[in-house]
């Protein structure tokens, strides 16, 4: 094998494969559409930190602890971040600017506990597309995103809102938190970035670019 062929195959390499390579580096419209989902995320909070009680108040006496299941709504704006801008860092972004949104309107758990809740839920979904070195975005790894959001999440709430609890009372509620990040955060912002791209709202990012290829 000559130098020239070897060469020739190398550069004909990523067309054979159909495949781009990844630009992990953040563009201005990644930045918009981030800000976009973070403060509409933040609006959705606002409204569940009031709906979530009334569920709350049923679930917890029939369970102690299963009121994880609630925690969901409040850790889907990373994960759906994370798996539309798929850049390093867009799950802790989108989830903390949402709780950005939360802690200036105001709620009943303080402005600071707010931001380090959010803080950690980013963390949480972040870590899990760091693992797959933001390359894989099926659903199975929304719902791990999700899941991961959920675990943090709960070791977080244990911590602060929950010390002391009974060992019962803390295998519960981290085991509902992460089944409820799985399923709602996690299905549900794949399934909502679906809907999007298939829109074309999405045209400008490879979430989009994809659903149009399988039409």
């Amino acid at each position: 094998m000559t130098a020239e062929t070897s060469t020739e195959k190398t550069a004909t390499a990523p067309a054979a494969t159909g495949r781009a390579p990844r630009n992990l580096k953040w563009r201005v419209v990644d930045i918009v559409v981030a800000a976009v989902i973070g403060v509409a995320a933040g609006l959705i909070f606002l409204a569940w930190n009031v709906g979530y009680i009334g569920p709350k108040s049923l679930l917890e006496p029939a369970l102690p602890g299963l009121q994880g299941l609630l925690n969901g709504p409040w850790l889907f704006a990373g994960v759906l971040g994370g798996i539309i801008i798929r850049k390093p860092g867009a799950a802790i972004f989108t989830e903390l600017l949402a709780a950005v949104v939360s802690a200036l309107v105001g709620n009943q758990w303080g402005g600071v506990l707010t931001l380090e809740a959010g803080l950690v839920q980013g963390l949480g979904a972040e870590l899990v597309l760091l693992a797959f070195l933001y390359g894989n975005y099926r659903v199975w790894v929304a719902v791990l995103a999700g899941a991961g959001a959920g675990l943090l999440g709960s070791i977080n709430d244990l911590i602060l809102w929950y010390a002391g609890a009974d060992t019962a009372f803390s295998i519960i509620y981290v085991v509902s938190s992460v089944v409820g990040g799985a399923v709602i955060a996690g299905l549900g912002s794949w399934l909502i970035a679906k809907a999007l791209a298939q829109t074309g709202a999405l045209n400008r990012f490879a979430a989009g670019r994809e659903a149009t290829a399988e039409v």
